[in-house]
């Protein structure tokens, strides 16, 4: 499974026409990706029809900003046709805040989400994989180090042979050639970004680069 980061309407199109399996959707990556606006929600279902999870964080870092305008913020996704989404936070003593996952997720009533690279950068990511599974999510987005997957294999690999309910989605400086190891010890999900833009963040998202990705994968 691929799953591609889209910015907006113009990304979802072109990440579908490349072969992508999944979405998702934020904005501000200079913030390391931010919950999208309606407006934008809205564009991105009009043009694909890929699963496509919607970013809730409010602020740079691993604490909500604004817990209560976040849950009023997935309440209005959910209006405008949002079903999946991507959370997640730490408290001040770097390990999963339960209660402000717990506090989101309650407006969520059964939708689907991930829990995201949060659980890098967490005190030990390997105690934290089984809190988050207990919060209910049905995914892990992980590099298995903040400094991203080359750094982190050694983890991504233990927690791959953890999956069960939980799936583990490998996304962090991902690279071409990450995709065949992480394979042979388990790994079925992959997700790229700047990966599949050649001009950066500031430049289009690429259907041939996603192509390359989705047969790779």
């Amino acid at each position: 499974m691929l799953e591609v980061i889209a910015l907006d309407a113009a990304d979802a199109e072109a990440a579908q026409a490349g072969g992508a399996h999944r979405l998702e959707l934020t904005v501000d990556m200079a913030a390391d990706g931010l919950t999208p606006p309606v407006t934008v929600l809205r564009e991105v279902l009009a043009v694909t029809d890929l699963p496509v999870r919607v970013m809730l964080r409010d602020a740079p870092g691993f604490a909500p900003g604004d817990l209560d305008r976040l849950r009023r913020d997935a309440a209005a996704l959910r209006d405008a046709g949002a079903s999946e989404f991507v959370l997640g936070f730490l408290d001040a003593n770097a390990w999963v805040d339960e209660a402000a996952c717990a506090a989101l997720v309650g407006e969520l009533a059964g939708c689907a989400w991930t829990f995201h690279r949060a659980l890098d950068n967490s005190a030990d990511p390997e105690a934290a994989w089984a809190v988050v599974g207990g919060l209910g999510c049905d995914t892990v987005l992980a590099a298995g180090s903040p400094r991203g997957v080359a750094d982190g294999f050694p983890v991504l690999e233990r927690l791959a042979a953890r999956q069960g309910g939980v799936r583990l989605l490998v996304g962090g400086g991902l690279k071409v050639e990450h995709v065949a190891p992480l394979r042979a010890v388990g790994v079925t999900g992959f997700h790229v970004g700047g990966a599949v833009r050649p001009d950066g963040w500031g430049g289009p998202l690429s259907a041939d680069a996603v192509r390359i990705w989705a047969d790779l994968v």
